[in-house]
């Protein structure tokens, strides 16, 4: 499944707006490579207060303002292409493409939006919106629910839950990690001026403008996390950052960038030497940065309040 603005190196959650990006650039998807974005106003028509907040977002905002930048402008250059929209390598992490059918043209549509962290929809929108025949959505039963997120899942949907892949999607654009980026590329934007900030945090840069919290669970529109939940989410973004970034460190020799990847490594590593002790699921991931073993350790701590070993670590302000 293929399946982020200079301004915009700072991200996304929770459905973030996350993420990501993105599952299909990150290769955890499930579903075919053929699958596509079919854009932000499909999801509107059933999440108008999700896109509300999204439309007051970098993420957002950024669809119209980063390709002015005089540093875009240059990189553009650097890398052969002469306009950022139009370019694939930035389309990668800071712009949403749709396409109306497998194979179609590609419009680039929005910056980083809702497929951006739930993954390309074109496999999954219809079932995620299936409720049964003749049932409304406020009719739907919670076995039915249940059934049709686990059916979307299966599709390739990201869903808020599964919050290691979230993260994933995140931090492989904020730490210019992506998948599907040219080494070479990647080098050539970094030597001309395309940030690489290898200190970014998800609890901080996704508990700002971009926090997205919408249903009953959460007490409200759009509530805060708890420092518990926040202790999670630090833990499960830095397992994020030492998968992407181990795999990123291995893909070039570029001084800078290597430099980048290796000081990412070592924060998460830190981070996840504070629980290893009381969760062996840490200690498993810094043996070996597996997308599995990062799937383990959220099971493992969701649900557990970990400040008492990582609160210091918390920000005490958001993006």
């Amino acid at each position: 499944m293929r399946k982020y603005d200079f301004s915009k190196v700072r991200a996304v959650f929770w459905t973030a707006l996350v993420a990501g990006f993105l599952l299909g650039g990150m290769g955890m998807t499930n579903t075919a490579d053929a699958a596509f974005k079919v854009g932000a106003k499909k999801c509107q028509e059933c999440h108008a207060e999700e896109a509300k907040v999204w439309q007051g977002t970098k993420h957002f905002k950024s669809f119209k303002t980063v390709h002015k930048d005089k540093r875009a402008k240059k990189i553009v250059k650097s890398i052969g292409d002469k306009r950022m929209k139009k370019s694939k390598t930035c389309n990668l992490c800071h712009y949403s493409g749709v396409q109306k059918k497998e194979g179609g043209k590609v419009k680039v549509a929005s910056g980083p939006s809702c497929e951006s962290c739930h993954g390309a929809a074109s496999e999954w929108i219809s079932v995620h919106n299936d409720y049964g025949k003749g049932v409304k959505r406020d009719q739907e039963s919670a076995s039915s629910k249940a059934e049709r997120f686990k059916k979307s899942e299966a599709a390739g949907m990201i869903r808020p839950e599964k919050l290691f892949d979230v993260a994933s999607n995140c931090v492989t654009c904020h730490g210019l990690a992506n998948p599907n980026l040219d080494p070479n590329h990647a080098a050539v934007m970094l030597d001309n001026g395309h940030p690489l900030k290898p200190g970014w945090e998800f609890v901080e840069y996704s508990q700002g403008s971009v926090r997205h919290r919408f249903y009953p669970r959460f007490g409200g529109a759009n509530q805060e996390t708890t420092d518990a939940e926040k202790s999670q989410m630090y833990i499960i973004g830095q397992a994020a950052a030492l998968v992407s970034a181990t795999k990123a460190a291995s893909n070039s020799d570029h001084p800078k960038y290597k430099a980048a990847q290796q000081e990412r490594i070592a924060t998460a590593t830190a981070a996840l030497d504070l629980i290893k002790g009381d969760v062996p699921e840490a200690g498993k991931l810094l043996s070996d940065p597996s997308v599995e073993n990062g799937r383990a350790l959220w099971e493992a701590i969701k649900g557990k309040d970990l400040t008492g070993a990582v609160g210091s670590k918390l920000p005490s302000s958001y993006k």
